[in-house]
């Protein structure tokens, strides 16, 4: 995009020269996560968190996913006492590539609190929405406070956009990086979010916010124990080269068969903006898992992308977590492919990808 004008200037001859100026200005564009980062955030789980009754447990799936990050790109974690993770970290993870900071928090889920980056100008756009524990399910006043209080702290680099008044989670949105955005109904719409509005309010916002082309709506998926309302991140995922990977389900007698069959049907018929259809690759769905009778929602698509890696979830079920790894390595084929096991995180019921958050290059800064 250009802005151009003229400015009359005489010339020898007395008549008038026409001097062109051009202006280029780059589009605003929300980056795919395999756009080149600074760094990811974790927020750190604590005594006051869901997490209390098996702290410990989780300290050591966070500690793994930090020590995974730390070793190849800065690491953001916001904690309510810095000096107690420091001591959690030490000897096991890159220190020097960790940036602690201080802040109150309810929980842990920061792709689903954190900033969402916008790039495209000379000044990035920090947007900030409304985090309301998916619906109001959970407490969430802290957390949702945590980003204007990062902000003033000169951590991050760009411009602050206040979008509070409007409820939108990370996990709930998937971009390709070129104008194209993937989400579903079932969360977007969920009741306690943006009501009244409908469908065709909250695309209009959507395009305004990510100054995108096309969104891709799905209408179907589910996930057992899933307490998102459905969030993309657990179902299907956006990659390079118009690829999407999306978990499936091959037993019908599974509860997930026919609306994962269905989300099959409708990923087959979506298209890229060049009017072509998408690579798709499946996922193996997770041996069913029971907490207390509850299955929970274990699922291969809450994958982390990273510079030179993808961290994905592993459930101890040596076949399918070596499936996996052979769809994200076909996906990511120029990235090294690390398991985290994540038996953990799902008892909260979310993921790897649900607990990171990601930066686009230049915005952490020391």
């Amino acid at each position: 995009m250009g802005l151009f004008f003229t400015i009359p200037q005489p010339g020898d001859d007395g008549k008038t020269l026409r001097l062109t100026f051009g202006i280029e200005m780059q589009k605003r564009f929300l980056p795919a996560e395999w756009n080149r980062q600074s760094g990811i955030q974790l927020t750190w789980p604590h005594k006051n968190t869901d997490w209390a009754d098996i702290l410990e447990e989780t300290r050591i799936c966070f500690i793994n996913i930090a020590r995974e990050i730390s070793k190849r790109e800065l690491l953001l974690i916001v904690a309510p006492d810095i000096d107690d993770v420091k001591q959690q970290l030490e000897g096991k993870v890159t220190m020097k590539n960790i940036i602690f900071f201080q802040c109150e928090t309810n929980d842990t889920w920061a792709r689903d609190h954190a900033f969402i980056t916008m790039l495209g100008d000379e000044t990035p756009l920090l947007l900030d929405f409304k985090f309301n524990g998916w619906g109001e399910k959970y407490e969430y006043a802290l957390d949702n406070a945590i980003n204007k209080q990062l902000y003033k702290s000169n951590i991050l680099k760009g411009e602050y956009a206040d979008h509070t008044n409007f409820v939108l989670e990370g996990g709930s949105i998937e971009s390709d990086g070129r104008g194209t955005l993937m989400t579903t109904s079932s969360c977007l719409l969920a009741p306690h979010r943006n009501q009244p509005l409908n469908k065709v309010d909250i695309e209009e916002r959507l395009r305004s916010f990510f100054q995108v082309e096309q969104i891709l709506w799905l209408e179907h998926g589910y996930l057992a124990g899933d307490d998102t309302d459905g969030h993309i991140d657990t179902l299907a995922r956006m990659c390079p080269d118009d690829t999407i990977v999306y978990v499936q389900c091959k037993n019908e007698n599974d509860e997930h068969y026919e609306e994962l069959f269905k989300m099959q049907q409708e990923l087959n018929s979506f298209q890229t903006l060049n009017k072509k259809p998408f690579r798709l690759l499946p996922l193996p769905m997770v041996d069913a898992i029971y907490e207390k009778e509850k299955r929970l929602p274990a699922t291969y698509a809450n994958f982390l992308v990273l510079n030179e890696a993808v961290l994905y979830p592993t459930y101890d079920q040596p076949d399918n977590d070596e499936k996996a790894k052979e769809v994200l390595t076909s996906a990511f084929p120029d990235k090294e492919i690390i398991g985290i096991d994540c038996r953990t995180l799902i008892k909260q019921h979310g993921s790897l990808h649900c607990v990171t958050m990601q930066y686009p290059a230049g915005i952490i800064q020391r």
